[in-house]
């Protein structure tokens, strides 16, 4: 799948050129609500040896997905971002 059509199928993210990754923020209404989700998405992450690049601060997180070995993203990021867009709970943007 082309970039262009994978963004597309997920509006929650945008594409940054200076990483060449997906990326998206989200916002929690707390840390334990941001961290229960990050905690979700390694334990999925891990079960495909795919991880994101993320920082985390108190109740925001923001994502970076890329493959470094294809020097951009891949479908192993659009995946995660799909999963990581049904783990993220709605309001949490």
């Amino acid at each position: 799948m082309q970039r262009s059509e994978a963004l597309a199928a997920l509006p929650a993210w945008t594409y940054d050129k200076n990483r060449r990754a997906f990326y998206r923020k989200l916002t929690f209404k707390d840390f334990s609500a941001a961290f229960g989700v990050m905690t979700r998405i390694a334990l999925e992450a891990e079960k495909t040896d795919h991880h994101p690049e993320w920082t985390n601060v108190y109740n925001r997180l923001e994502i970076w997905l890329t493959t470094h070995d294809a020097g951009d993203v891949s479908d192993k990021d659009i995946k995660l971002a799909k999963v990581i867009d049904a783990l993220a709970p709605q309001g949490a943007e």
